[in-house]
């Protein structure tokens, strides 16, 4: 069972009371010797109790000068913390989210803090972050205007989108207006330069536009947004535990830069058409992703600062994908 070690420092009148509040996560916690007129504790808590535990703090502690806690993630805790009917906490049952499938997919959850720290540090716009999506969007242009898909799923391994999206999809279920904010500029300006990588191919290279590899991002498939659908879940699941993010970053930028890519592509050799095609098909992929996104967030027990915020911010994802999927069926039923 993954754990967290808090060192917790509260003025000397109010050791008692967080002596208390301990008890009621922990069974390892314990007072250690300080001068001054703080006292400080250190507490190990299973991981899937530690947002309530900063919860708790926060609500009795956060106005009280001198009051500080800091969390940090041990390598490893002996005895193991093991979380078995004789183990559990006393009031166990009563933890938020009772409900049993929120229970269940929060067990390996980080705390929201953890998240936002996370994703407040992939959504900075570095040089970095410019160069490895203007050079992800130009391997990912050439790979498909020569049919090679594996130089174009390569070319997703340094494509660092799936920060930003999933900033955009944190900040809409929490209601972090700032962060969504600051997401969503990140993403604008990684599809801004993505676009561009496409067009600098399309201007300065022979392209043939029927070529398969590039044409297939032009049309939008009912397992497009399945696999969008798909990735937006994955791409939750591996932020909120902390998993490697490699694999699941391919996935979310292989949803996204190579449509940009194809708008550039097509817009450099002047077929507007097409280009509208590759981004329509680019917005279709990153609304699944927020719809997935925050709905797999939402099942995971993020608590909302405002359910009619954030069921809103999800009502009209929805419906813009409603309103794709509409049209994909026109569309089909037109061509048949």
């Amino acid at each position: 069972m993954s754990a967290r070690l808090f060192e917790i420092f509260v003025p000397e009148g109010h050791v008692e009371q967080l002596q208390a509040i301990l008890a009621r996560h922990s069974r390892r916690f314990w007072q250690e010797a300080m001068q001054g007129e703080r006292a400080k504790f250190g507490c190990l808590v299973q991981q899937r109790y530690t947002e309530r535990l900063i919860e708790d703090l926060e609500a009795n502690f956060a106005d009280l000068p001198g009051f500080s806690a800091h969390i940090s993630r041990p390598e490893a805790v002996l005895p193991p913390i093991e979380e078995t009917p004789s183990t559990a906490l006393p009031d166990a049952s009563q933890v938020k989210p009772s409900n049993a499938i929120e229970r269940f997919f929060t067990r390996d959850r980080i705390s929201t803090d953890e998240l936002l720290d996370d994703i407040n540090d992939s959504i900075r716009i570095r040089p970095t972050y410019l160069l490895t999506v203007g050079l992800s969007s130009i391997i990912a242009a050439l790979g498909m205007r020569s049919g090679q898909t594996a130089v174009v799923i390569g070319a997703m391994i340094i494509a660092p989108l799936l920060g930003p999206t999933m900033g955009m999809a944190l900040a809409a279920t929490v209601g972090d207006a700032r962060l969504g904010h600051r997401a969503a500029i990140t993403l604008l300006v990684g599809c801004i330069v993505a676009i561009a990588g496409g067009l600098l191919v399309g201007m300065s290279t022979a392209i043939d536009p029927a070529v398969a590899e590039l044409h297939s991002r032009t049309v939008m498939q009912p397992a497009d947004i399945a696999l969008a659908l798909a990735c937006g879940a994955a791409g939750v699941l591996a932020v909120s535990r902390a998993a490697s993010l490699s694999l699941v970053g391919v996935m979310i930028a292989v949803a996204l830069v190579p449509p940009l890519a194809a708008v550039g592509v097509y817009a450099g050799q002047g077929l507007y058409e097409s280009a509208v095609g590759a981004f329509q098909l680019f917005a279709t992929n990153l609304v699944c992703l927020n719809v997935a996104g925050i709905a797999t967030f939402l099942i995971q027990g993020l608590p909302p600062k405002n359910w009619r915020i954030t069921s809103g911010i999800l009502l009209v994802w929805s419906l813009l994908l409603l309103l794709l999927v509409s049209l994909l069926a026109e569309s089909f039923r037109l061509l048949g």
